[in-house]
């Protein structure tokens, strides 16, 4: 949504910040995906964003893609969003080379794709008011491609759930 995530900001003595925002109901909506080279144990983050919800149709984007980048095939872990769920079944028999594994039910801790937003709404992007939903993608959009070029911090994602690379 437009509305910004408010955290505690500096501003000049007596002077209170403020930040002009009004309920709008325009949208962005992002996919992404961390990969994990098991050979160079590199972590790569891909995304795309569309200006309405998600549904499996954007999914299978998002999967279609990752099977053309990995051709040899990969594993794919997924919470168990409604859209995953269909989308996979979409996708079931169409690929042998695309393994399936899920998180269980209500874990946002064990995956670490959810750092990937909390970074972008209360590191990168705090108190952010966008003008539209296209300056609001320009900037969501820096804030992923700028991760995706930190390994440590991508790498900290993977520590933040527990796993070990």
């Amino acid at each position: 949504m437009l509305q910004p995530v408010r955290r505690s900001t500096w501003a000049p003595v007596g002077e209170t910040p403020v930040h002009d925002a009004w309920d709008r109901r325009d949208r962005l909506s992002v996919l992404s995906a961390l990969t994990l080279s098991p050979r160079r144990r590199h972590v790569g983050l891909f995304f795309d964003a569309w200006g309405h919800n998600i549904a499996a149709a954007e999914v299978l984007v998002m999967l279609r893609f990752l099977r053309r980048r990995f051709p040899q095939g990969y594993l794919l872990v997924l919470d168990r969003w409604q859209v995953h769920r269909s989308a996979v079944k979409q996708l079931l028999g169409r690929t042998s080379k695309v393994d399936f594994e899920w998180l269980p039910a209500y874990a946002p801790d064990l995956n670490p794709v959810e750092q990937v937003w909390q970074r972008g709404k209360h590191v990168d992007l705090p108190n952010f008011v966008p003008d539209d939903a296209e300056h609001l993608r320009v900037e969501v959009e820096g804030s992923i491609s700028g991760m995706a070029k930190e390994q440590a911090v991508l790498r900290s994602f993977f520590a933040w759930a527990g796993l070990k690379l």
